[in-house]
């Protein structure tokens, strides 16, 4: 009986052995579930998140993504009608319409910039006006992907600073 005595411990110090290695293992495997469970948490909620984005952005600048203020620039103006401004992402190439007086037979279309990128026929294109250079008269801002585009006022007509005035805009505005 001494033989099925010992028999037996060695039995129970093996079985010992496979129940902490199994509780390893179960623990493991539910750490690697938790794991898996939270990034497909956090993969659908950014995809909800994302829509929403979209969905909100459809509804505030529609497709093709489109934004447009109306202010006295003193272009053509003499009539009393405002000039009226119109920015819109055409796929990817962002494209000012510039109505003089709101006079449609007086448009002018300033070409911007071009949008590289997954998805950027969707990224809305915000417009501004402000005194910029300090001369006293509204230059036109446009804003994409948060860059600021300048367009400096200048006799009757929106365009791009010189490197000077660049510079020089900088320096005033750090």
């Amino acid at each position: 009986m001494a033989v099925t005595s010992k028999e037996l411990r060695s039995s129970r110090a093996v079985q010992r052995g496979n129940t902490r290695v199994y509780q390893r293992v179960h623990i493991t495997v539910y750490g690697l579930s938790l794991l898996l469970a939270a990034m497909l948490v956090y993969a659908v909620v950014g995809l909800v998140f994302d829509r929403a984005h979209v969905l909100y952005d459809d509804l505030r600048y529609g497709r093709p993504r489109t934004d447009q203020i109306t202010a006295f620039v003193g272009h053509n103006e003499s009539a009393g009608a405002p000039t009226h401004l119109i920015a819109m992402n055409l796929n990817r190439q962002v494209i000012i319409v510039e109505m003089p007086g709101s006079d449609p037979a007086k448009a002018r279309t300033i070409t911007g910039p071009y949008l590289f990128g997954a998805s950027e026929d969707l990224t809305p294109v915000k417009l501004s006006l402000e005194d910029v250079d300090g001369d006293n008269v509204l230059d036109l801002l446009v804003d994409v992907r948060q860059e600021h585009i300048v367009y400096l006022n200048h006799e009757g007509t929106f365009r791009l600073p010189t490197p000077t005035e660049q510079a020089r805009l900088l320096a005033s505005h750090p």
